[in-house]
């Protein structure tokens, strides 16, 4: 049995969430959420949350023991990209690429 949340649309590029995401990877979900409570990256919180709100769907949806979660499997992808312009040199117009993520954690009880 699995439990599985995810955020989608953040506003943070995913090329900054999959270091923090490799971290957590297969550690137990307490310990995870105790790293990335002193991790000082800008997408521990927003991971920290996705985990919570995976542990409690484990706990109160599928009944799993919450003592025995581990972080099985989790995804940073890349989700739309807003486009926009600013000025540039000599009157030319420099693009601006605002990336988003979509975030996928799935958590699996230890045998």
């Amino acid at each position: 049995m699995e439990a599985r949340a995810i955020a989608k649309y953040v506003r943070i590029s995913p090329r900054k969430l999959k270091p923090i995401t490799d971290m957590v990877r297969g550690m137990n979900a307490d310990e995870a959420l105790a790293v990335l409570e002193y991790t000082p990256r800008a997408g521990a919180a927003v991971l920290a949350k996705v985990i919570k709100s995976a542990k409690a769907n484990a706990e109160n949806n599928h009944e799993m023991d919450a003592d025995k979660l581990y972080v099985a499997a989790v995804n940073a992808n890349q989700g739309p990209t807003m486009k926009r312009w600013r000025a540039g040199s000599m009157g030319r117009g420099m693009r601006i690429l605002k990336r988003s993520s979509h975030i996928d954690v799935v958590l699996k009880e230890r045998a």
